[in-house]
């Protein structure tokens, strides 16, 4: 294998001295943009509200591979807190420092890297390869990914199988790979009763006695045992508020707030309807509001895990576990368009404070990614 014509670990450092914090940019895409079209993509910026995406793709026939990522990163905290600077993409004993490493540009520099090593090799190559990289994924991802594939969808860029490139190891290379993602839930239950004097309870209606059965009644029950790729599914109350700083007066309002990820078992809707069949057994006189921005989803085993599977565990010598734990992310957009598998470096350090990447994980991932090249677009 020829070396990388585009240096990952230049292109990730060049990506997080990009203070991207969502919605902000700060030139992150355009440092992409500049490098694919030096390899002779066609590069399109696929703006909506505040926030800047791109898609770039090279070739108009299939078969279609989509790279998709994200250049946004969350917030740094306490800049004090930081070794170094948190935009300043330090390298020390062969470790890259800096927020947005791990999750996720230095996985963006890596296929990018990767993908200009293969096109130099493969000037011609049946097929297309395209990236969507959106700058609104760690916040609201309202304008970002989801839009963007109806925009490419609209103008005959529906890829036929889709990579993307999140952070997807706990503590090594090999370890994961993720074939789907849990759903996510969010639910708000409020009781309301009759303030009043506690020495005169009597004249009083205390909310909190039937609050904490609701709640108890939430995260005793048993929902499911898991599936083959999925754990069971999780409700945990998040905050109990009273907003009460007297304690001779009882209340006459609280709220509970929980969160529930679930599996491919469940619905949105059928979990909601649920979880309201548990608290009607309780008692009625409760009010619930409930939201989801993520379904549960799977990619069956196949030809894009098996290829995915198969280059890992070439380049590591793991064979990494098929796995859908872990938060959302935006492969439940795509997964509505074609099979996608995420696969990228380590997350120990996401959102924390030093976030880091080791320089050989990120010369692994290139191999990887260099592989599954191969593999989509045999010679």
């Amino acid at each position: 294998m020829s070396c990388s014509v585009i240096d990952a670990v230049a292109l990730a450092q060049a990506l997080v001295r990009c203070e991207s914090v969502t919605p902000a940019d700060a030139g992150a895409q355009g440092i992409l943009e500049h490098a694919l079209m030096g390899m002779s993509f066609t590069c399109h910026d696929v703006p909506f509200g505040d926030i800047k995406n791109l898609f770039a793709r090279r070739g108009e026939n299939g078969p279609h591979l989509c790279f998709c990522g994200h250049t946004d990163v969350v917030p740094p905290g306490d800049v004090t807190r930081w070794r170094d600077p948190p935009f300043s993409a330090t390298i020390r004993d062969g470790v890259l420092y800096g927020r947005g490493t791990a999750d996720m540009k230095a996985n963006i520099a890596c296929f990018v890297a990767a993908l200009s090593d293969f096109l130099a090799e493969r000037k011609e190559f049946s097929g297309s390869i395209s990236l969507l990289i959106t700058g609104d994924e760690e916040a609201h991802a309202v304008d970002g990914t989801v839009k963007v594939l109806k925009w490419m969808d609209d103008h005959g860029h529906r890829p036929d199988a889709a990579i993307v490139g999140e952070p997807t190891n706990p503590e090594h290379m090999g370890q994961e790979i993720k074939v789907g993602r849990r759903g996510s839930l969010t639910g708000v239950l409020s009781v309301t009763g009759v303030q009043g004097h506690t020495a005169y309870p009597a004249r009083a209606d205390n909310p909190l006695p039937r609050l904490v059965k609701y709640c108890d009644a939430l995260v005793s029950h048993e929902f499911d045992s898991g599936t083959e790729f999925f754990q069971p599914t999780n409700l945990q109350i998040t905050t109990i508020d009273v907003g009460n700083p007297a304690s001779n007066v009882i209340p006459g309002a609280g709220r509970a707030v929980f969160n529930v990820r679930f599996n491919s078992l469940w619905t949105a809707a059928k979990l909601e309807e649920k979880i309201r069949a548990l608290l009607d057994a309780v008692a009625s006189g409760y009010t619930l509001t409930c939201e989801s921005n993520a379904e549960s989803f799977i990619t069956a085993p196949g030809a894009l895990t098996a290829l995915v599977a198969g280059a890992v565990a070439d380049v590591t010598g793991k064979n990494p576990a098929l796995t859908t734990t872990g938060g959302t992310s935006d492969a439940r957009f795509v997964q509505a368009y074609c099979p996608v598998v995420e696969c990228g470096l380590i997350n120990r350090t996401i959102h924390k404070t030093d976030e880091c990447v080791a320089i050989d994980d990120m010369h692994t991932l290139v191999k990887i990614y260099r592989k599954i090249l191969d593999g989509y677009f045999p010679a």
